[in-house]
C-alpha cells in the first residue's frame, strides 16, 4: 500500500501497559468511529506495514487504545512509539454539505460570486495557522484561507466550489 492511496489516520505516543498495549493520537473530529478497526497500516521505516488489532477502545477521548496481535511487551511497543497510523481512502467517512477533505478537492474549479472565475485547486497549504486553498489562475498561484465564511457552495458533481472572499484578496495576486 502507497502513502498516496491512505489517510492519515494519527500518530501513537506512548505505552499504555507493560503488555504492549498502545496509545495512539487521532488526527479526527470523531475518533470514536475508529474504535473498531480490525487492522492499520504503520509507517514503520519508511514503509506502511499492516498490522493486525487484537483490540481497540477510545481512551479519554481523542487517544485510541490499541493492541496489537504481535505486539506483546513493551520491547515491541517501544519499537512503535511515534509511528503515523494511515487508513485506505476507501475507509474515509463520506461528507456531506460543503464539508470535504482537503485530497478531494484537488481539480476542483474555484468561483468567486464577485471576481468570476479564478482557476483551479492544485492543493491545499495546511502548513500555516490558517489553511489555504492553493489555485492556479492562469499560471499565477492565488492563495486563498480556507474559512466557512468564504465557502459558500461546494458542488461535488460539477468539481466546483463557489467562495465570497473580502473584495481585493484575489486580485492582489493577478
Amino acid at each position: 500500500m502507497l502513502k498516496e492511496e491512505c489517510f492519515y489516520l494519527g500518530k501513537i505516543v506512548r505505552k499504555f501497559s507493560f503488555k504492549g498495549e498502545l496509545l495512539a493520537k487521532l488526527d479526527t473530529d470523531e475518533p470514536g468511529t475508529y474504535q473498531n478497526l480490525e487492522s492499520v497500516f504503520v509507517d514503520f521505516n519508511g514503509k506502511l506495514i499492516p498490522f493486525f488489532i487484537a483490540s481497540c477502545q477510545l481512551h479519554k477521548s481523542r487517544l485510541l487504545r490499541i493492541d496489537f496481535e504481535d505486539v506483546e511487551d513493551e520491547a515491541d511497543a517501544d519499537d512503535l512509539i511515534g509511528a503515523e497510523l494511515y487508513l485506505p481512502l476507501d475507509q474515509l467517512p463520506k461528507l456531506k454539505g460543503d464539508k470535504f477533505y482537503y485530497h478531494e478537492i484537488t481539480g476542483f474549479a474555484v468561483e468567486d460570486v464577485t471576481y468570476g472565475v479564478i482557476g483551479t485547486i492544485t492543493g491545499v497549504n495546511d502548513n500555516t495557522a490558517q489553511a489555504l486553498f492553493i489555485i492556479d489562475a492562469e499560471g499565477k498561484e492565488v492563495l486563498i484561507p480556507i474559512n466557512d465564511n468564504f465557502i459558500k457552495e461546494l458542488k461535488r458533481e460539477e468539481k466546483k466550489i463557489i467562495l465570497d472572499v473580502p473584495e481585493g484578496l484575489i486580485e492582489i495576486y493577478l
